[in-house]
């Protein structure tokens, strides 16, 4: 009876860890979706590693050899498919879009002769260091996240980047991206930095491509620092302790506005945002401004673009 219970608990474990893979592959990451659907081949490897067996050992990687790659192909996606190593791509000559999500790759390697590649995603391994990037010279999408690096480095060539990943790292500085001039979007969440303790915008001047900056929940007094940053189209600054809104007249790209939970209180700071023809949306409750009774129509009269106040559409 004891070896009964013991078989049937393993199998229930076994279809945990099965549902768990699942809902993770299928719930995900919109980022995730946009290098398209894993192809014939992958999903094929992934049987012939188990055997075909689902309840096979998962933490068993893969033979590399196992794996049939064509020279030609521009976009490889080999997502989930238990590989331990970087190695065997170099016969890839016109790679532009190389997935390995969700493997068991330690360490970023042999990826010197994929000179036409333009974005590497290699979310959810066990690599622990950035390193050997340097002749990814035309790389423009690096995703890193869920994975143990520590520091941010090695990124000394990729000055075409524009999208930089690293969530659910153990990085507890942020530092290594002010020649990033191109870069257009910086992952962070979910790291060991001292966030909620900013107190000042500051270090953003070479990012003159930045299009979204997020900056909640922190301490941060006086909106400043954002002369060159004149892309940006998202600016996220709620829950700080921000008093007015300035120094913003610039931004004539934004579309979305965060300013919740602030102590704004005069309606004439909306004036800041008037050269933002495209600005759809906008936060400032939780603001002193809020408590007024035509609170929603003196947005709109002075915010004439915006299509959501809050959390509620405007209706026309």
């Amino acid at each position: 009876m004891a070896e009964n219970g013991g078989d049937q608990q393993l199998h229930q474990q076994q279809a945990m860890e099965i549902d768990r893979r699942v809902e993770s592959e299928e719930s995900g990451d919109e980022e995730g979706r946009k290098k398209g659907t894993i192809d014939e081949l992958s999903q094929n490897i992934r049987l012939r590693g188990t055997g075909g067996n689902p309840s096979g050992e998962p933490d068993t990687p893969v033979d590399i050899d196992a794996i049939i790659l064509d020279p030609e192909a521009e976009d490889v996606d080999l997502n989930h498919c238990r590989i331990g190593k970087i190695e065997g791509f170099d016969v890839l000559k016109k790679v532009k879009v190389l997935c390995l999500r969700q493997n068991l790759i330690k360490t970023i390697e042999n990826l010197e002769h994929l000179l036409t590649l333009r974005e590497l995603d290699l979310y959810d391994n066990q690599i622990n260091q950035l390193e050997h990037l340097q002749t990814l010279k035309d790389l423009e999408i690096l995703d890193l996240s869920f994975n143990i690096v520590r520091k941010i480095e090695a990124l000394e060539s990729l000055t075409k980047l524009k999208k930089l990943f690293l969530v659910n790292n153990k990085i507890a500085k942020i530092e290594n991206v002010g020649h990033l001039d191109q870069l257009e979007m910086l992952e962070l969440g979910s790291n060991r930095i001292r966030s909620n303790r900013l107190t000042k915008i500051e270090g953003m001047q070479s990012l003159v491509n930045l299009q979204e900056l997020y900056l909640s929940h922190n301490g941060i007094e006086v909106i400043e620092g954002l002369e060159n940053n004149k892309k940006l189209t998202t600016l996220d600054i709620a829950t700080n302790k921000i008093k007015k809104i300035e120094n913003i007249s610039h931004l004539t790209e934004l579309q979305e506005f965060w300013m919740n939970d602030n102590l704004i209180e005069h309606w004439s700071d909306l004036d800041e945002l008037k050269n933002a023809k495209d600005l759809q949306t906008v936060y400032l409750e939780g603001n002193p401004l809020q408590k007024d009774p035509h609170y929603r129509r003196k947005v709109i009269l002075s915010l004439p673009s915006v299509r959501q106040i809050d959390a509620t559409f405007i209706r026309f």
